[in-house]
């Protein structure tokens, strides 16, 4: 199931960079589902304790990896989620600015500007992937049709880390609602677990919807 849903999520990501590529933005991520599916899909979601971190190196999931023309995800997502956005022939931005909706600021410069994993590739690690091929790996580190991508700001991914949403929530309480959803979604869709106090914080975070 999960190998056909990576043949999906690789075509998917076609048509989403040929929209990206025509100059228009295609989503800021793509919208999440509803808080009844997601309360849904959390319950679905196997409750376990956090796997170890043994094995583990992010090299394990390859990113940023091309996309099109020029452009690698990273650079994908930058169009993707600015306003204003202008690139050169290299697909890197000359001028925009990004709203960074975890803290409620606006960046202008992009290289200060963070492509944040919604689920963390080492929190991934610990609910999965450790058993996955790193191909399966970097389709996940790249997926841009659920959730998993969006720009913020360097200081709210730094503060972020590696945590799940028991240990780091966005100081933006007004995003808790969509950030729980986007979460949730993303380890229903690659099939990832969540442990009993970050199932709890997601739940209470639906609350706020």
């Amino acid at each position: 199931m999960r190998r056909l849903l990576i043949a999906l999520t690789t075509a998917l990501s076609t048509g989403t960079l040929l929209l990206a590529s025509a100059g228009t933005a295609a989503a800021y991520p793509p919208d999440p589902p509803g808080e009844s599916t997601a309360r849904q899909q959390l319950a679905e979601l196997t409750v376990s304790a956090e796997g170890s971190m043994s094995g583990y190196d992010r090299d394990r999931f390859p990113h940023w990896s091309s996309q099109s023309g020029n452009c690698d995800t990273r650079e994908t997502v930058l169009r993707r989620d600015g306003s204003g956005v202008s690139v050169g022939s290299d697909c890197y931005p000359d001028s925009g600015s990004w709203y960074s909706v975890y803290d409620q600021r606006w960046v202008s410069d992009p290289s200060e500007v963070h492509i944040d994993h919604v689920v963390p590739l080492a929190e991934s690690w610990r609910s999965g992937t450790s058993s996955w091929s790193d191909a399966e790996r970097e389709n996940f580190a790249n997926d841009l049709n659920s959730q998993q991508l969006i720009a913020v700001s360097g200081t709210s991914n730094m503060s972020k880390s590696d945590a799940d949403p028991a240990a780091w929530q966005p100081s933006n309480t007004g995003y808790h609602c969509v950030y729980a959803r986007s979460w949730i979604n993303v380890k229903h869709v690659w099939g990832l677990s969540v442990d009993s106090a970050e199932q709890n914080a997601l739940s209470n975070m639906l609350d706020d919807c």
